[in-house]
Order: structure tokens, then sequence, then C-alpha cells
């Protein structure tokens, strides 16, 4: 069986044997007969995965006991390991070192016996040309500990990683763009602060050497990719225009950041400007031109790390960018204007107000991005339709009390500013998990010159609101500071805090969600619509043009602002696809 038009027309018989071995159990292929025909592949890989999602528990655990051994792996027939039979290179348990494959066994066991049933990892990885035995043994140790119902979970994913890879050699199909957008990933992330550590430490704030080489080297794949016209603007944002059939044509605005949080992941931000650009490329190597034209911008800080202001790249889109901004210095003092100077950018605020775009030039701004949540990931879907973006507002604080003696200072007497932050933090939790869709972080508690045995007299704070709406933001937001006002009278401390940014709430646009909608219904998709928790530079420009974004699944529960945060390469793939029939609609409507 080579094509899919083929399996839609098997027999009973010849469908089962077309799909013998993708699942360890026979009963997954035939409970997928009935929703025949399947209009793409990734419509039958949804099919079969939506047939383990519906069954039962005990036929789900006997699947995942049927599952051989990760050293069982190389036989014929098995998913095959980096650098077995199916040739994809790498490095296979075999070529173990002795110890390291004794500890990988020993886990193994442990799992097994902890969890009952067997250790379940795609051994080709996200790329498919296979994990490193490295990393297959840190992800025994760590999914090891995982709580059972979430490594069930987990475990099943995997299995339809395998399936999935199965299924792409069966019909041969290779994610080309996927790939292509996973290898810039990967290549871009050589680029960090961190230098010597980047396989585990990726770190690239506005305006280091390690910004301005990721600046060249996307400027570098526009060009190759055959933009029209790339440059690096007046604050470090990558732009690339592919005209239309008409160059005064209006564009469509696209694009994401390429800043990075520290010890970050390679994702985040970066498949916003690879996406497209991977689509630029495939219009420009088949000649064709759209009837409008495209700008990709790579922006160049989103992230907030090196300075307290954010939002710098998109912000100077939409005429955003204040001139105070340019004094605020870093952690080691040095001013924003000369940090821009320093990397050959003007640092001068006429130069950055002749970056903002007049609306009336564009379509509309859409943005790809990894989900960073586990929504679609519980949900093992591979796109998700953005339907807002929620509002969110940000304070730095700090609340004084009286340093004194851990041992002599009766704890009745005691004004204890670690304390009192710390009732503040749980009164966060318990007021934002009351508030449907509101969520509230204290991710910065510091008690300057702490000392073990010294009641602490000072505490710093940061305090994170969201929520779908601005009213339900400035809801939570007036009770935290109530509350914040009420514990530190009645313990007898005082307190400042200060507004440190604030975003409204950015809902979709109804006709540019409803074509990316249409998008992904094209690839035989099933929709599901989600807000977006975390801020976006789509938030920014959505304040001059309509905007809409496009979720891509995460791996590893949707984990990001960490290493461990990725995507498949058939999941990228889909999100190219979506994006190409986006463009296809639009050139035609």
């Amino acid at each position: 069986m080579s094509t899919l038009a083929q399996l839609n027309e098997a027999t009973q018989a010849g469908y089962a044997t077309a799909l013998e071995g993708v699942y360890p159990a026979p009963w997954v292929a035939a409970r997928t007969l009935p929703a025949r025909p399947f209009p793409s592949l990734a419509a039958l890989k949804h099919a079969l995965v939506r047939t383990v999602r519906q069954a039962s528990r005990d036929e789900q655990l006997a699947l995942l006991r049927a599952h051989p051994a990760l050293a069982d792996q190389d036989a014929p027939g098995r998913q095959h390991p980096a650098g077995s039979s199916d040739g994809t290179g790498g490095t296979s348990l075999a070529g173990c070192a002795p110890a390291e494959l004794a500890r990988i066994q020993a886990l193994e066991a442990a799992y097994r016996e902890r969890l009952g049933w067997p250790f379940v990892l795609a051994l080709r990885g996200p790329r498919g040309t296979g994990l490193p035995a490295e990393q297959i043994l840190a992800t025994l140790e760590r999914r090891i500990d995982n709580p059972p119902e979430f490594e069930f979970a987990e475990a099943l994913r995997q299995m339809h990683r395998i399936a999935e890879l199965r299924l792409n050699e069966r019909f041969g199909f290779v994610p080309e763009q996927g790939n292509l957008v996973w290898d810039w990933c990967e290549r871009l992330a050589r680029h960090s602060e961190q230098a010597g550590d980047v396989p585990a430490r990726l770190t690239v704030t506005y305006l280091s050497d390690a910004h301005r080489a990721a600046a060249a080297e996307i400027a570098a794949t526009m060009r190759d990719c055959g933009f029209d016209q790339v440059d690096i603007d007046a604050v470090g944002n990558v732009v690339g225009i592919y005209h239309g059939d008409d160059p005064a044509a209006r564009r469509l605005l696209t694009g994401s950041h390429y800043d990075t949080v520290r010890n970050a992941g390679r994702y985040d931000g970066r498949i916003g400007h690879f996406i497209p650009m991977a689509c630029v490329r495939a219009l420009h190597r088949a000649g064709r031109r759209l009837p409008f034209g495209l700008e990709v911008v790579a922006f160049a800080e989103e992230e907030g790390q090196r300075y307290k202001a954010t939002f710098l790249g998109s912000g100077a889109l939409v005429g955003n960018f204040r001139a105070d901004w340019l004094d605020q210095p870093d952690r080691d003092g040095i001013l924003m204007r000369d940090a821009m100077r320093h990397a050959g950018l003007p640092g001068d605020l006429a130069a950055i107000a002749a970056l903002r775009r007049d609306p009336a030039r564009y379509l509309g701004f859409v943005e790809v991005h990894i989900e960073q949540g586990p929504v679609l990931n519980d949900l093992d879907l591979p796109l998700g339709i953005v339907t807002s973006i929620n509002a969110s507002v940000r304070y730095v604080g700090e609340i004084l009390g009286m340093a004194s003696h851990a041992g002599t200072t009766p704890m009745r007497v005691r004004r204890d500013a670690a304390c009192a932050a710390a009732e503040l933090a749980l009164y966060v939790e318990g007021r934002a998990s009351a508030d449907g869709d509101s969520v509230g972080t204290v991710g910065l508690l510091e008690v300057p010159g702490g000392s073990i045995n010294v009641v602490p007299g000072r505490c710093r704070f940061s305090l994170d609101l969201r929520a779908p709406s601005d009213a339900q933001r400035d809801r939570l937001r007036d009770d935290v500071l109530a509350e914040l006002a009420a514990l530190s009278s009645r313990r007898g401390l005082r307190y400042s805090v200060e507004e440190a940014m604030r975003e409204s709430a950015a809902p979709s646009d109804a006709t540019w969600q409803g074509r990316w909608e249409q998008a992904v219904s094209s690839l035989g998709l099933p929709l599901h619509r989600l807000p977006s928790g975390a801020g976006h530079d789509a938030m920014k420009l959505h304040t001059v043009m309509p905007q809409a974004m496009l979720f891509v699944r995460g791996e590893h529960a949707g984990i990001s602002h960490n290493p461990l945060e990725s995507s498949t390469a058939d999941d990228l793939d889909l999100a190219c696809a979506a994006f190409t029939r986006m463009l296809d609609q639009l050139a035609t409507s």
C-alpha cells in the first residue's frame, strides 16, 4: 500500500494489512475503518489517535504493555532507533557505552516496576533522525519520577509519535518544510550568551553579541529564501519583503521575535518568522508571486529580559516606542541608546519613529507561535486557533519590615517582610484560581542581604496578573493590591509597588481567525479554539490592524521558556501547510 487513495479504497483485509504494526494492537486500525475516506495523511493520523483516546483505560494500558523494551526496538518491523537498519543515522542503543547501556536498562526496569508498563519513547525524536544515547538517558531520568497519570498520557503520546513516523515511511511522506524550520531553529540556537553550553542553555537578550549574530543569520537565511529586500532596522528587527505581482500592492505582515528569555527553548518566537520564510522560499522556487506582498519581521525584542521596556520591536512598528526608554539602563548600567549604537544602530528616536507602519498599506497581521502551554498536547492536536490574547499587568514591589535576631525575637512581635510576601503569593494563587481563566504569578521573591539567622526586614517581589478581558484583569489586580495593603497593615509593615507593564486583551479579528480555521480544516484536521495566556507581538499590531494567531503544539506537556521546549518537524510542517493554504485563500478572495 503506497498511497492514501489505495488505503481509502482497500478491502477490510487490505486495510488491516496496510496498517499492520503501526500500533502494537490491530484494534486501533480496525476501529478507524468507518472513518474513511481520509482526505489527508494528517487526517488518518488523527483518526488513529482519536481511536486510542476513545478506548477504555484497560485497552490503553494493554497497548502500552505491548510496546517493546528499548533494547528490543532494533528488531525488524519495530520503530528503528537512530543508527539502526532504517538508515536514519545517529546513535542506536547497540552503540552505547557499557556503563550508559547498563544505566538505561536499570532505569527501564525501575520505570516498569513503578508504573506497570514499559518506557515508551520515540527514539527517532522530533526531527525523525534519531536521539543520541545521552538524550535517551536524560529523558528516562526525567520521566521516571513523573506522576503516574501524567506519565501514562506521555507514554501514549510517544506511541502516537512512533506511529506517525511509521506512517510517514509507509506513505513516502517527508515533512520537508517542517524539517527545514526545525533545522533553522536548531542552527540559530548556536548563538547564545552562554557560549559552550548551547545544547542545554540558550540565552539571547536584546543587542547582545549573540542577538546580533542571530539577526545576521536570519537576514542571510531570508536572502537565501528569495526575499526581494532584507534589512535590519533601527531597533534591530530583521525585515524581509517578498513583493506581490505589483510591488506597490498592499502587504500581509507576519512574524515574531528572535530574542529569548534566559535558559530558553529554541522555538518560542522563532518559528513565527521561520514558517513564513519557508513559505516564501517555496513561492520563490516555484517562481510564483501573489496579488499582495509578504512582509516578514523577526522582531528584535519581546521578552523584556535586558531592559524594563518590552515589545521594543513590534512597538516601534506601531509608533509605541517612548523616548525615555533610550535612557533605561540594563543590570550593568548600559543605557539602551548606547547598546544600540554599539550594535551599529542609530540610537536615535527620530530613526525609530520612522519605522512606524501605515496600516492602510497592510491587509493585516498574522502570527504563528508555539503554544507555550499544555492544551494542544493534552488533546493530541497539532494546531490550534487563537481566539484572543489575554490582558496582562505586571508589578514590581517591595515590603519593608524590621530585620531582627531570629533567635531572640518572639513570633508575636516580628515584622517579617518575607512572610508577608509569602502570604501575598498564596492569596494570588487562590484568587486567580477562583476566577475562571485568570492566572496570577509571584515569579520573583528576594530578601536582599538575607541571612539564615535574621528575620527578613525587606522582601522584593513581582506580580504577573492575566485574564481574558481587561475588566477581569482589573478586578483581579484591584483585589490583589487591596490584599497587599490589608496584610501590610495587619502585620505592621510598609510597602511600595510599581506598575512595570500593562497590555490590553487582543481578541482575534473574526475574518482573519476564520481564514486560519479554513486553512486548518482544509488539512483534514479538527478545529480547536483557545485563548493565549502568553503575550505576543500580535498584541501590539492589534492596536493598528486586524490580527489573528495560529498555535503549534509543543512537546513535553507544552513546556516553554525551558530547554525542553520542542515541537516535531511534522507539526511544524502542518503549520507551514496551513500558512500556505491561508495565503492561497487570500490570493483568490
